[in-house]
This record gives C-alpha cells, sequence and structure tokens, in this order.
C-alpha cells in the first residue's frame, strides 16, 4: 500500500505526546495506518463513525469529560460535518484537533476526490477555522503540538492538512 506507514506512526507519536487519547475516525485510505495504530493501543480509545458529523458531538463530550480527543477525517468529511463544527464546537466553544486528509490536489488519480480538496482551504478560511498543510514529517510533532495549544486555548476547532507528500509513498 503506498500510504507511508513511517510518516503514519510520526503522525500518531505526535498525537499521542500530546495527550489525545481518544480518536474518531470514518476509516479512508490515507488514514489505514493511523487506525490501525490506534486500534493496537491499550491506552487510546478509538471511535468509529457512521457520519463525520458524530466525531464533532464524541470530542465535545470527550472535552467535557477532560480527555483530549482528535478527528480524523477526509476532506469530504469536513464537508459532512460543517453544521456540527458550526453549531457546536464553534458556537459552545469546544477545542477540536481535526486531521483531515487533504484529497484531490495534484496528483490525485480519482475524479471523485478533486471537487471536496478544490474546496477544503478556502472553506476553513472562511469558517475562521485555523489551519496548516503538513507537508514533511520534520514539522509533524511540532505542528501538531501548536495544533492542540491553539484549540485548547481559543476553545475553537483547529485543522491540520495531510497533505500527499506526507501520506504517500510512490
Amino acid at each position: 500500500m503506498p500510504v507511508s506507514e513511517t510518516n503514519s506512526q510520526i503522525i500518531y507519536t505526535a498525537l499521542k505526546d500530546c495527550g489525545v487519547r481518544l480518536i474518531s475516525v470514518l476509516p479512508e485510505t490515507w488514514l489505514v495506518h493511523l487506525v490501525t495504530l490506534a486500534e493496537a493501543d491499550a491506552d487510546a480509545t478509538l471511535v468509529r463513525l457512521a457520519k463525520e458529523e458524530e466525531g464533532i458531538g464524541i470530542s465535545a463530550g470527550a472535552h467535557l469529560a477532560g480527555i483530549s480527543s482528535a478527528m480524523l477525517m477526509q476532506n469530504h468529511g469536513l464537508l459532512a460535518s460543517l453544521n456540527g463544527i458550526v453549531s457546536l464546537a464553534q458556537l459552545y466553544r469546544i477545542p477540536l484537533l481535526m486531521l483531515i486528509s487533504l484529497r484531490g490536489g495534484f496528483g490525485e488519480e480519482h475524479p471523485w476526490q478533486t471537487e471536496g480538496g478544490m474546496v477544503t482551504e478556502a472553506l476553513l478560511e472562511t469558517l475562521r477555522v485555523p489551519f496548516e498543510r503538513l507537508q514533511a514529517p520534520g514539522h509533524v510533532a511540532q505542528r501538531v503540538r501548536e495544533a492542540q495549544t491553539l484549540a485548547n486555548a481559543a476553545l475553537r476547532p483547529v485543522a491540520l492538512l495531510l497533505c500527499r507528500e506526507l501520506m504517500w509513498e510512490d
């Protein structure tokens, strides 16, 4: 499989180092190794979602229980979870760390991924959700830590975009 196991491990370790103990996900190709790592981790709780928007409520509940969480989703999942982001996380000031696989950009071979990829960053800007691209493994730990810090300080959603350069091995 061309998804990078090494870089997935770097991402997972960065999440753990930030105290993330609950991960919600609707599995997709680029996230497969992150799901496997969370499943195998006795110190983590993995919640598989039927719809991405469910993850907003799960992260809100985790926050209220004092548990750090992260949501993993594809950019089309971001589109599907807009109502929860705006009417729950933003309205009620819930820190929400979202790791979003940024599908649909240069090199994308699947036509069904392209439309979501073209609107992801503009949508995050419109929602005033701070985001950074994760493109190189050397920046992952720092950016995850900074994103978690901002989400907690601002009490709002923050996104990290998992780019092809980081997630894919040719």
